[in-house]
């Protein structure tokens, strides 16, 4: 299983890109059991939306 450290950085890169079958099973296996990083994905992505509609937003202007 993963460690709470490689799965939150398989988290950061699934933004940016598709991540491997392997990786992303390895990562819903861990996300199952650990709360705490099913939390920072949640985190992560509505910082990236956030992230985004700020950048449609400022180029608006």
């Amino acid at each position: 299983m993963l460690t709470c450290r490689q799965a939150t950085q398989l988290l950061s890169e699934r933004l940016d890109r598709p991540l491997l079958f392997l990786e992303q099973a390895d990562l819903q296996i861990h996300l199952l059991a650990c709360r705490s990083c099913r939390r920072y994905g949640k985190q992560v992505k509505t910082l990236s939306q956030l992230a985004k509609e700020f950048k449609n937003f400022d180029e608006g202007k």
